[in-house]
């Protein structure tokens, strides 16, 4: 990802979650976890605004894990939070769109998680607890980060429900927790997700020459023989990105017409050319 998509990513991302907090939750004082939910009791019980209290908070955090997480990582992370900080003021002083209690935990949590993992596919993050969760997976690198993020954002719901002795509330803000962090996942796995082509044809040498010189993906050539015809073939295998793959057909339609092509999807790729979200 270049470097001006991942800013602009960014960006978008705060603003769809700044929106969330500053139009959903906080107003309806629905904790959903995160340094958010942490800025909303400290709202409702000491008055300090959203964006102010979420922008220490996450400074604290920043400084905790910038040696583990690297200066770039953080450097992006406060880019985030600053973006964040200022979005989520903005939308304070907009009128709440609900005070309906069952429809704010949804569309909040839906908006919070698309953009926490908008944020994510930039590189980035927007601080508080995600940052907790990207320290705790350096060393549980098997945990999705969405139900990482579900365990320590459940530790500050019981926190909330110390504070505001409302259980429905609190059953709100699980609500939002689950569904935002099924957003996130939701958001990670779809970017993972790619293309495999396995193309039969008698013009092997042919179509990898074709492909090697005219796109960024490798092609890798195996003999195959045809059960049913006996005969010797070429079989292509290659690795694409989702919005590749029409142009990869015609490319060796042009070729060989007569050509089998299958695309199966690969929910993750690791490799030269491609790049993992986690």
């Amino acid at each position: 990802m270049t470097k001006r998509k991942s800013i602009l990513l960014t960006i978008l991302g705060t603003m769809v979650t700044g929106f969330a907090i500053g139009v959903f939750l906080t107003p309806n004082k629905i904790v959903g976890g995160g340094a958010s939910g942490i800025s909303t009791i400290l709202y409702h019980t000491l008055g300090i605004q959203p964006g102010v209290s979420f922008f220490a908070i996450n400074i604290l955090f920043l400084l905790i894990g910038f040696k583990l997480l690297g200066k770039v990582f953080v450097l992006k992370t406060l880019f985030g939070v600053t973006m964040l900080s200022v979005f989520t003021e903005i939308f304070t002083l907009i009128p709440i769109y609900t005070e309906n209690l069952l429809l704010a935990p949804v569309f909040g949590g839906v908006l919070y998680g698309l953009g926490i993992g908008m944020s994510f596919a930039a590189g980035a993050s927007t601080g508080g607890t995600d940052i907790l969760g990207r320290l705790v997976q350096l060393k549980m690198s098997f945990v999705p980060i969405g139900k990482m993020l579900l365990f320590i954002d459940g530790l500050i719901i019981l926190i909330s429900f110390i504070i505001f002795r409302d259980i429905e509330l609190i059953l709100y803000g699980i609500i939002a927790l689950f569904i935002s962090s099924y957003s996130i996942d939701f958001i990670i796995s779809k970017l993972n997700v790619s293309r495999l082509a396995f193309v039969i044809t008698d013009n092997g040498d042919e179509i990898a020459e074709k492909l090697v010189s005219t796109s960024p993906r490798g092609v890798t050539l195996i003999d195959v023989k045809g059960a049913y015809t006996k005969t010797d073939k070429k079989m292509l295998f290659c690795a694409l990105k989702e919005s590749e793959a029409e142009v990869f057909q015609n490319k060796i339609l042009e070729i060989d017409p007569t050509a089998f092509i299958v695309f199966s999807e690969s929910q993750r790729i690791k490799g030269n050319g491609f790049y993992l979200y986690k």
